[in-house]
């Protein structure tokens, strides 16, 4: 279709021009003038109250290119919106709507930098799944985009601001309260693993040396592929199983670690910061099949580390270690008094929690572009270095590895034409 390279043409060029929001195009005779959506992947994570079910925009539009997947996310959602729903394809015709505020990315993540992109050139709103990128190189674009068109965006986790933080058996709040006021001392260092209540979820993971397939009739198999490299077509390489190839994820690792490393950012309060040294022991990985790690280690310029248990072998040790204390799960700790003391000092500053908020008052959202960016890349430095199955420095600044070409070819991997951004 014409306008479809139209819109191609136009957002590979990455121009910056001024987009006069839907909800003022459609002056007041919106629906009790309510902010609109639209979803464009329809997985699970779609068919879930933060996206189909959630109720401060309302429902126009879903899009996925399995059909089968379109139809239901349509009927589903005129259930939930009581009123129209137009199915689509190919997610660029959503984008060319005036009618749409808001695209929610429901894809696998290949597809999360390049469309939030191209909807924030599209004068969208964004909220994405998490992880917010696949690598570093496209969170850095997407942060351009994002800002140089003045639009809101939102990972879709929210465990700084709020909710049990998994199974530690508390909310984020008074673990960040800890640490803002130096009661464990400094540096620190951090560990996520089963025995400080977190799974890394290792049953995901690709299978090799299968034959390929016939492509469903319901599937545009080259649209599903997007910007990922071309492989023969396999049903496991698709919809429930594709976090098991580097291709499209990044393991449990992927799934999980934005909702577990986005609040521990918060907490040792390192939203500006990355860490400048990564460490890996782990088995040797496959080209394509994500696999497991004995552990990981990441380390700031300040000392303070981020341990990403994967053997168990911590599982006895706190969730936060410093000179002056421990903290473990359930706010156990050899700090005498940690509740009573806790309970005397200023709490952390409030934290909005309705995107809805964000989109109206244009005030950015608390796990905004940057903000997501830096837990996104502590995932994807993670990643890297078990892909290639060594250390190395990371440049914070520059988002980069000095003289290391095979490790910056991961940072910033090339994208399948058409959809380099």
């Amino acid at each position: 279709m014409n306008n479809r390279r139209t819109f191609l043409k136009t957002m590979g060029g990455a121009a910056t021009f001024t987009i006069v929001p839907a909800h003022i195009l459609r002056s007041e005779t919106a629906p009790s003038n309510q902010l609109t959506r639209a979803l464009i992947g329809f997985g699970s994570i779609a068919n879930s109250p933060m996206h189909l079910r959630q109720k401060e925009t309302r429902l126009v539009a879903v899009c996925d290119p399995d059909r089968k997947h379109m139809e239901e996310g349509v009927r589903l959602g005129e259930q939930e919106a009581k009123g129209k729903v137009v199915g689509y394809r190919d997610f660029r015709d959503v984008l060319e709507r005036k009618d749409v505020d808001v695209v929610h990315i429901c894809t696998p993540p290949h597809w999360h930098g390049p469309i939030s992109v191209y909807a924030a050139q599209a004068g969208k709103d964004v909220w994405c799944e998490k992880p917010m990128t696949r690598t570093i190189g496209e969170g850095k674009k997407v942060i351009d985009a994002v800002k140089s068109n003045g639009r809101m965006f939102r990972v879709n986790t929210w465990f700084r601001m709020y909710g049990n933080f998994y199974g530690f058996g508390t909310e984020v709040k008074p673990i960040r309260k800890v640490v803002q006021h130096n009661l464990l001392g400094g540096p620190l260092r951090a560990i996520i693993g089963e025995g400080q209540g977190f799974s890394l979820k290792f049953g995901w993971t690709g299978l090799v040396n299968v034959a390929p397939q016939p492509v469903p009739e319901h599937l545009d198999y080259n649209m599903w592929l997007g910007p990922a490299p071309y492989k023969p077509y396999h049903p496991h390489r698709v919809h429930e199983n594709f976090r098991g190839y580097w291709d499209y994820d990044g393991g449990g690792l992927g799934d999980m670690g934005q909702h577990y490393l986005d609040p521990l950012q918060y907490i040792l309060g390192k939203d500006e910061e990355s860490p400048v040294r990564v460490d890996v022991d782990a088995p040797p990985q496959h080209p394509e099949i994500v696999g497991s790690f004995r552990r990981i280690t990441m380390k700031y310029a300040d000392g303070t580390e981020i341990v990403l248990d994967g053997d168990g072998s911590l599982k006895n040790e706190p969730f936060l270690n410093g000179p002056n204390g421990k903290l473990y799960p359930k706010m156990k700790s050899d700090i005498k008094d940690l509740d009573k003391i806790l309970a005397g000092l200023p709490d952390p500053d409030a934290m909005n929690s309705s995107f809805l908020h964000s989109m109206k008052t244009r005030i950015p959202f608390p796990l905004n572009e940057d903000n997501a960016f830096r837990s996104c890349t502590l995932i994807n430095l993670a990643l890297v270095g078990l892909r290639a199955n060594r250390g190395y420095d990371f440049d914070p600044v520059k988002f980069v590895c000095p003289n290391d070409p095979l490790i910056n070819r991961f940072i910033d991997q090339p994208q399948r034409s058409p959809w380099t951004i």
